[in-house]
C-alpha cells in the first residue's frame, strides 16, 4: 500500500471514487446528486491535486482510496486555524485494512504543516461505522447540524 499526493493525472480516477462515495452516501439521506456534481467535482479535485492537497492510496499501481483536505478560509475571523478534511473515502474492498486510518493521518500531519490548530470534518449522522472510525481517530462532536424537511410540515402550517 503507497500513500502518496495525487497527480493531476490521478485526480480523474479520483473523481470517479468521488462519485461512488456521493452515491454511497445517500443510503443515509445525503442530498448531493453524485453524477450531477461530476464535472464540478473533477476541477476541485485537479485543484487540490494542483496544490498539494489531493492524498491518494494506492495497491498494485490501483487508486484505492482519497483523501481530500484545506484550510477553513471562512468569512469569521476564529480563534484557531481549522483544517478540513473535506473528502475521505476507501473502496470497500479495501475497508477495515488500515487505509483510512493512514489516509486520515497523512491529512492531519500536512494540515499541521499549513499551520492548523485543529481539523474539522462532517459525517453523515446515520452513518454509524463512519462515526466510530472517527471516534476511533480522536475525533468527537463540536457542531451539529439539524435538518427538517419542509413539505407536509403541519408545525410550521398551523402558525400561518
Amino acid at each position: 500500500m503507497e500513500i502518496e499526493l495525487a497527480t493531476v493525472e490521478q485526480a480523474e480516477r479520483v473523481t470517479e471514487l468521488w462519485v461512488a462515495l456521493a452515491a454511497e452516501q445517500t443510503q443515509y439521506d445525503s442530498h448531493v446528486l453524485a453524477e450531477r456534481n461530476e464535472s464540478v467535482v473533477a476541477d476541485e479535485l485537479t485543484r487540490h491535486a494542483v496544490t498539494d492537497r489531493l492524498v491518494v492510496a494506492t495497491a498494485d499501481g490501483d487508486i484505492v482510496g482519497f483523501v481530500m483536505y484545506t484550510l477553513d478560509r471562512g468569512s469569521y475571523e476564529m480563534d484557531v486555524t481549522q483544517g478540513v478534511v473535506e473528502n475521505l473515502y476507501v473502496v470497500p474492498k479495501y475497508r477495515n485494512e488500515g487505509v483510512g486510518g493512514e489516509l486520515l493521518e497523512t491529512a492531519e500531519r500536512r494540515l499541521d504543516g499549513l499551520g492548523a490548530d485543529t481539523v474539522v470534518l462532517e459525517a453523515m449522522a446515520e452513518n454509524l461505522e463512519a462515526r466510530r472510525f472517527y471516534r476511533r481517530h480522536g475525533y468527537d462532536s463540536h457542531r451539529v447540524q439539524l435538518e427538517k424537511p419542509l413539505e407536509n410540515d403541519n408545525l410550521s402550517k398551523e402558525g400561518e
